[in-house]
């Protein structure tokens, strides 16, 4: 795209623009001010901010084991991710499981829909069982357009592989015969066997309508489960946490997004304008996509989309400083745009893109909040590279077409001494040693005592008590009022808090009490709150972050990691580049884990939030530099190490600025939000801010001197030391 705008043509051009930005931002008007009062135009809330739905089964059978138990639990959560990537389901007690479904409201609509688990069977003609629906991966309803234009309902299955086996056995010596589905003792289907299926997937025909097929999908679903299960009880579940959580954290975003743009226009002049204009265009896009494709949006997701607008600047730095440094070399205005964001471009893509690989796979392979985490980041990845090479562009050339081409208005891009970090290398890997030695250190001392991390209620569970009050309370009155009473008995400050709608009863989910503990707590609302205490119930409960998630957690980012290690070693031709930036990556996680160790931060769900994004963030900043190096070796000969060691000190020299520019507008963000969020969501941010400054040093002091390490000592085409 080049500068080819008339004048006429850039007014229009921006006329349009500002005609969009008011667009957008009265739909994002109407969409945040609907967010949590219920009506239409509103985005999916979840548990902790919006309430829901809490169904609890129980175990019909007698003799169970736990194993059984933690597979029905993570089959459970696999069904109720449908309805809410942010559901949780967790072990209540020995013999019940609960479940809980953010943003909806009506239990009855849900444990219709959920379907009532029971045993599920498929049986030949005799009535022999030949499958069991543990056997099953996934039922789906679905439909199609059959030769005669009519839709035709089915229902397609999915087998395990020893499902698939036994199922292509039995077809293939049963084909004209139905095998009937029975449910809890009820045949609630009877297919037909047209031809033998060996494939691992079938497909149920001839189903009246598409409820019943959805029905019949469900009870499939349902029926797979290790465990017969009947519902105990079900509730709908308030927020647990107030309003001030939205309205803190929306404002620390707008202050946050406020200090970011006027950082851009004083540090870029004219290109911060265009990129403070392209940033409020991808602000108001981000919350429209979270309404129209119904991503439920948690107190971490709010923090993560705040984050991601400090992130978005990041593509225009990288175009600004570019365009500088072409204005530096003695090009027009006009051409330096062209050519800044020309060279610009490797860097954009190869970060966005490795980041955006890994946004994939977690949402392939992940589960619950770490799905919710990989939607958010691919949204934040696509529109901010189309807002910085599309929406900044054109406000750039039109502007420039308006007559700001004088090179005041862009700046000149600064020598500075080149900056001798790979020779500081072993002082740099030894700061970097250091403090994760301190974090290893810490949960070595802290783990001889207990647990190495502080693990909070989500990942070892606890004790959960049911306490009716005499009159209902705000969920502010439920912080500054019953909270600290609590604490004070159990001496920990991880306490949930769940209200349970319609009634005065309150939920205090806290570590794992003893009996004299329960007793005490017990007394404190007896004494205080003249509460019945016969009527008080406590349970021990699971984690809601249950071994198979963590497992599924755990694979999602090792294959990440590894299909970022395979692309960034394809465009860069050499596995150097990809070997230090993951080993980079790598360095940063383990400072965030130190900065959990050594402060005793709750380790919750906003933890694996917190690594995830530390994960999408880091990798950035490294590819940008190693595009930096890939472009200087084309144009110099490097023939031994003191060479090599002069292009990465002048890479790192001339990406320092923008290195520096996208930390300060990421940090800002979440400064902010830390300065003005409530305590859980302070939580993350903190250790997020450390994750920032570890990503910018990584980056700046340890990849290009891993890659220089590398490049000398290990593969082929090896830079040999000079001779002496």
């Amino acid at each position: 795209m080049k500068n080819k705008f008339s004048k006429g043509q850039g007014c229009a051009m921006l006329l349009v623009i500002v005609l969009i930005l008011g667009g957008l931002a009265y739909y994002a008007s109407i969409i945040l001010s609907s967010t949590g009062i219920g009506e239409d135009m509103s985005i999916k809330l979840g548990l902790d901010l919006a309430g829901g739905v809490s169904i609890t089964y129980q175990v019909d059978e007698d003799d169970f084991t736990d194993e059984e138990v933690s597979d029905t639990i993570y089959k459970l959560q696999q069904r109720v991710e449908a309805y809410s990537t942010e559901a949780v389901v967790y072990r209540e007690g020995d013999d019940r499981i609960t479940v809980e479904i953010p943003g909806v409201t009506d239990a009855n609509a849900i444990l219709e829909e959920l379907g009532k688990p029971g045993s599920l069977e498929f049986q030949t003609p005799d009535g022999e069982a030949f499958l069991t629906g543990d056997m099953i991966e996934d039922a789906q309803a679905g439909s199609y357009s059959n030769d005669m234009g009519n839709n035709e309902f089915v229902v397609d299955l999915t087998f395990t592989s020893e499902g698939a086996e036994i199922f292509g056995e039995v077809t293939s010596a049963n084909v004209g015969n139905t095998l009937p589905i029975v449910y809890d003792g009820e045949v609630i289907s009877k297919p037909e066997v047209q031809q033998a299926i060996t494939g691992g997937t079938a497909q149920i025909t001839k189903i009246g309508s598409f409820e019943e097929a959805e029905i019949l999908a469900s009870n499939i679903r349902i029926g797979s489960l290790s465990l017969q299960l009947s519902e105990l009880r079900s509730n709908v579940v308030g927020a647990q946490l107030g309003s001030d959580a939205i309205s803190s954290s929306l404002k620390a975003a707008a202050i946050g997004l406020i200090i970011v743009m006027l950082f851009m226009m004083i540090v870029y002049f004219v290109p911060g304008v265009a990129a403070s204009v392209a940033l409020a265009i991808y602000t108001c896009l981000v919350i429209a996509t979270l309404y129209l494709f119904e991503i439920t949006l948690t107190l971490p997701g709010i923090a993560g989309i705040i984050l991601s607008i400090g992130m978005a600047v990041d593509a225009n730095v990288i175009i600004f400083a570019r365009i500088r440094e072409e204005i530096s070399s003695g090009k027009s205005v006009g051409s330096s745009i062209n050519m800044g964001f020309k060279k610009a471009l490797s860097a954009i893509v190869d970060g966005n893109v490795t980041t955006l690989i890994a946004a994939a796979v977690l949402y392939l392979f992940g589960s619950g909040s770490v799905k919710g985490f990989a939607s958010t980041l691919a949204i934040g990845i696509i529109l901010s590279m189309f807002t910085a090479l599309v929406i900044t562009r054109l406000i750039l050339n039109a502007l420039f077409a308006l007559g700001l081409q004088d090179v005041k208005y862009f700046g000149k891009g600064k020598v500075l001494n080149t900056l001798h970090l790979v020779e500081k290398r072993m002082i740099l890997f030894g700061i970097s040693i250091v403090i994760i030695a301190a974090g290893f250190i810490s949960m070595g001392v802290y783990g001889s005592n207990g647990n190495a991390l502080n693990y909070s209620l989500d990942f070892i569970g606890g004790t959960s008590t049911t306490v009716p009050f005499e009159k209902d309370y705000t969920i502010e009155e439920i912080d500054s009022e019953l909270v600290p009473l609590v604490e004070g008995v159990t001496g920990d400050s991880d306490v949930q808090t769940t209200q349970v709608q319609g009634t005065n009863q309150i939920i205090f989910k806290t570590r794992t009490l003893s009996l004299d503990e329960r007793e005490a707590l017990n007394k404190v609302f007896v004494d205080n709150y003249k509460v019945n205490e016969d009527e008080i119930q406590s349970e021990s409960i699971s984690s809601a972050i249950s071994s198979e998630m963590r497992a599924d957690a755990v694979k999602a980012v090792l294959i990440a990691v590894v299909c970022m290690l395979i692309y960034i070693w394809f465009r860069f031709s050499d596995a150097r580049f990809a070997v230090s930036a993951i080993a980079a990556l790598g360095h940063d996680v383990l400072v965030v884990l130190t900065c959990y160790a050594v402060m005793r931060i709750s380790v919750g769900s906003t933890f694996i939030a917190c690594m995830l994004t530390i994960i999408g963030y880091s990798i950035n900043d490294t590819i940008v530099i190693f595009d930096r190096i890939r472009e200087n070796m084309k144009l110099k000969k490097v023939k031994d190490a003191d060479a090599l060691c002069e292009v990465a000190n002048d890479s790192l020299t001339q990406t320092l600025s923008r290195s520096i520019n996208t930390s300060i507008t990421t940090f800002i963000m979440v400064f902010i939000l830390w300065l003005l969020g409530v305590a859980t969501i302070r939580d993350f941010s903190l250790p997020l801010m450390v994750g920032l400054i570890s990503g910018a040093y990584s980056s700046i002091c340890v990849a290009a001197q891993l890659w220089f390490v590398f490049k000398r000592k290990i593969g082929k085409n090896k830079i040999a030391d000079p001779a002496n």
